[in-house]
């Protein structure tokens, strides 16, 4: 096993078993599952779990991995998915603690703190915070995020536009 092999081989032998290779897989994608964990259930512990989760579902799926989207993809809808059903079961959703990523991904015009902004995304309803995230923060489009949140493409974007305008209102931002 190289260091260098190409993600598809991993996928293909972890697929078949072989457990070193899903822990390079791991390694290359906890980061961001984590993070989208975190945002969506605005909660360490529950995104710990929920991102443990999500991993185990993949090894389980794996070799059902039909490749008609990224590997990334596949596992950040896992993650979608496993956040959902847990926010069905009712599990507490305390705000997580801040993050430093934010700062990376959201610029404004005028002078806004970082934590004023977690604080605003944690104040968006489950719908909208869920597509700003996804869309904003992980670049998806709105045709890959509906499906993961089992909703109409056209929903998808209107709770973006709620996003973006309940953001701009909770920080006092003009609109441009």
């Amino acid at each position: 096993m190289t260091e260098n092999e190409p993600e598809e081989f991993l996928i293909a032998r972890a697929a078949r078993g072989d457990q070193r290779a899903f822990e390079r897989l791991y390694r290359a994608h906890v980061g961001r599952v984590h993070g989208l964990c975190v945002r969506m259930t605005r909660n360490s512990a529950s995104a710990e779990d929920c991102t443990q989760q999500a991993f185990i579902q993949a090894w389980t799926a794996l070799p059902r991995f039909e490749r008609r989207s990224s590997f990334a993809t596949w596992l950040h809808r896992i993650a979608v998915n496993t956040v959902l059903m847990q926010r069905r079961s009712a599990i507490d959703l305390a705000p997580a603690t801040s993050s430093d990523e934010l700062e990376d991904v959201l610029t404004f015009d005028t002078p806004v703190e970082v934590a004023e902004i977690e604080a605003a995304i944690d104040r968006l309803p489950d719908g909208a915070r869920d597509v700003l995230i996804l869309s904003g923060i992980y670049g998806y489009l709105h045709v890959e995020i509906a499906p993961m949140l089992g909703v109409a493409v056209g929903t998808c974007k209107a709770q973006l536009h709620r996003a973006r305008r309940l953001l701009r209102e909770r920080l006092n931002m003009e609109v441009a």
